[in-house]
């Protein structure tokens, strides 16, 4: 069993004894942790705050014991349901709500779940408000309010048609070129709450050919969930046989977007971000901010608009954090996590299909086209396993200090840039481990560069 508490929410296996899994004791203690939290901080008056959910099978039990909680808290529960957890997090702003919870466990298989935790803004806690959460769930320092003062539970099932509204009006979304273009697209939603909004969004984008792969919202995924090359044969070998101009790929959450192209072949998860940067940039130049493990590619394109790129360090609030600095017009993470400001501050998966589409539509160009024309870059990630005893942080100085006369960025770990590649090692939060992710022209130039970092960790250790 498993149970991970971090700044980003609460995640853990379900069941076990509690303490050591994501039991329903865990559930309630967390979840009255936050809403103590969000009592004594929030900048707004209402007591509302809304849940969401994916369709993994631990769903509806974990939904009840949250709403539950909140209730006895003294706090009204707006619950939307099955829903994306960008969805959800248009919600909270929708409903006015104090904050949000959204049930889902991302990428993890289908015996993990885990509570991500929103404020009134629909964005997800900083690092110290995460931290405030968790040392008020140690202590047990919460009350439950009396008879008279319990919340109330109202559904609200309109927001996936509300989100998908409000995606259409963006402007550089062309409903009516995406329409002309006749495309037919392939989606694999791997039986989770993408497997109804984003063919419902294709079908209100005027795309009539759709081919549904694991789109029925059962939880029950139909590989494992995380969208990467090796969990999608399914629809490359579909998209191989010419059944379709594009294939979309979501996690259960659907707020990571994958791409395959025409031909069966990865888009790469990077280059989602790539892409549809270099569209909106091409309208509305402007900042653009990625992580630091995210692909150079995005920087090169933003430079060619003649715009500022920047790094965050790797986390979506980081990268919220810095989009705002900045007042970039996009952002987001290389796991294919695009962020829009000019719809919310969160990654959306809707968004991506749609300035995607429209990309395709407006250019006239097959996926593989608009592949070729950005700069070539091969990510390796690769981990260095260490036994508790060592210091993690020591050993990161010192390959800082080894590499000093080269471009170090040490916000996060340290990421060592060359002029032609770049490596990044980061301490994992819950493992002793280090995360060594590594970018260059090619894949086995990338592969070399992890290889001799990890030469150079050894002889340290």
């Amino acid at each position: 069993m498993s149970l991970i508490k971090s700044i980003s929410g609460i995640r853990g296996t379900i069941g076990g004894v509690p303490g050591e899994g994501l039991s329903p004791l865990d559930v309630v203690k967390f979840t009255a942790a936050y809403a103590k939290f969000i009592a004594k901080s929030t900048p707004v008056k209402s007591r509302t705050i809304v849940v969401g959910r994916d369709a993994r099978l631990s769903g509806e039990m974990v939904d009840k014991l949250v709403v539950g909680t909140l209730m006895g808290m003294g706090f009204d529960v707006v619950n939307i349901g099955p829903a994306s957890t960008p969805t959800t997090e248009i919600a909270v702003t929708g409903e006015g709500a104090c904050g949000g919870i959204i049930l889902t466990a991302s990428h993890n298989p289908k015996q993990w779940n885990a509570l991500k935790l929103l404020n009134h803004k629909g964005e997800f806690l900083n690092a110290a408000e995460g931290a405030e959460v968790l040392a008020i769930a140690a202590a047990d320092d919460y009350c439950f309010a009396q008879v008279d003062d319990l919340g109330h539970e109202f559904t609200n099932t309109t927001y996936n048609r509300r989100h998908i509204d409000s995606v259409l009006a963006l402007p550089l979304v062309d409903v009516e070129a995406i329409r002309k273009a006749n495309f037919t697209v392939a989606v694999d939603a791997v039986n989770s709450v993408g497997g109804v909004i984003i063919p419902q969004l294709l079908r209100a984008l005027g795309v009539q050919n759709v081919v549904e792969l694991n789109c029925e919202a059962t939880g029950k995924f139909a590989h494992t969930p995380e969208p990467i090359p090796e969990n999608l044969t399914q629809i490359a070998d579909l998209m191989k046989e010419g059944k379709a101009d594009v294939g979309f790929v979501v996690d259960p959450d659907v707020d990571r977007l994958a791409i395959v192209m025409e031909n069966g072949e990865m888009f790469v998860e990077e280059y989602t971000l790539v892409a549809v940067a270099d569209y909106v940039l091409s309208h509305t130049p402007g900042a653009t901010v990625s992580n630091l493990s995210s692909s150079r590619a995005l920087r090169d394109v933003t430079r060619k608009h003649g715009c500022e790129y920047s790094a965050s360090a790797v986390g979506e609030v980081n990268v919220v954090t810095e989009m705002k600095r900045t007042g970039a017009v996009i952002g987001g993470e290389g796991n294919g996590g695009v962020i829009y400001p000019e719809l919310h501050y969160g990654r959306d998966a809707l968004v991506g299909v749609a300035l995607f589409l429209t990309l395709m539509a407006k250019s006239g160009k097959k996926v593989t086209e608009l592949k070729a024309g950005y700069p070539p870059y091969a990510i390796a990630k690769n981990k260095i396993e260490l036994t508790p005893e060592i210091n993690v942080d020591a050993i990161l100085e010192a390959v800082k200090e080894k590499f000093a006369s080269e471009d170090i960025t040490d916000i996060d770990g340290v990421k060592i840039d060359f002029a032609d590649k770049w490596v990044h090692l980061r301490k994992s939060n819950t493992e002793p481990i280090i995360r060594i992710y590594s970018e260059a022209s090619t894949m086995e130039q990338a592969e070399e560069l992890a290889n001799q970092i990890k030469a150079v960790i050894n002889s340290l250790v």
